[in-house]
């Protein structure tokens, strides 16, 4: 389970280190990809193929037929690169996803159970700062669903 908030430095060529506990799950490949909200989704590839799988209408195969589902996978596949780590651990974050959030001099990793979120440290800092005010209503919320 990917769990846990790591706040690292991005360096001049776009570069970002991803904490060694991650890395042990997310293998050699992995997915990247707009996220919603300020940040990206980062997928094992093996998660990614459930995504996959689930973002495709599971009762025929035209799912392009239905405009919103178009329009979200285009969001989501269309701008999603599989990256590998360097040897030491980094993984480089193409300008386009970077200039997307607003990724500058450093970025939150966050672990999301099944994905990792990364963030500027900015928008990360005011997003736990607007959950943490609802965070009983939220759990009021998802508890009686």
């Amino acid at each position: 389970m990917l769990i846990g908030e790591y706040i690292h430095t991005i360096d001049e060529k776009n570069r970002v280190s991803i904490p060694v506990k991650f890395r042990k799950e997310l293998g050699k490949k992995i997915i990247i990809t707009p996220g919603l909200g300020q940040c990206l989704f980062i997928f094992t590839i093996k998660e990614w193929e459930k995504v996959s799988k689930k973002l495709s209408d599971s009762d025929s195969d035209l799912s392009f037929l239905k405009a919103d589902q178009r329009s979200f996978n285009r969001y989501m596949f269309g701008r999603a690169v599989e990256i590998e780590f360097d040897s030491i651990g980094r993984i480089l974050i193409p300008d386009f996803l970077k200039d997307r959030i607003g990724l500058a001099n450093s970025a939150a990793i966050v672990g999301v159970k099944d994905r990792v979120e990364v963030w500027s440290e900015k928008a990360w800092s005011e997003q736990k700062e607007i959950v943490e005010k609802q965070a009983e209503q939220l759990a009021e919320k998802l508890g009686s669903s």
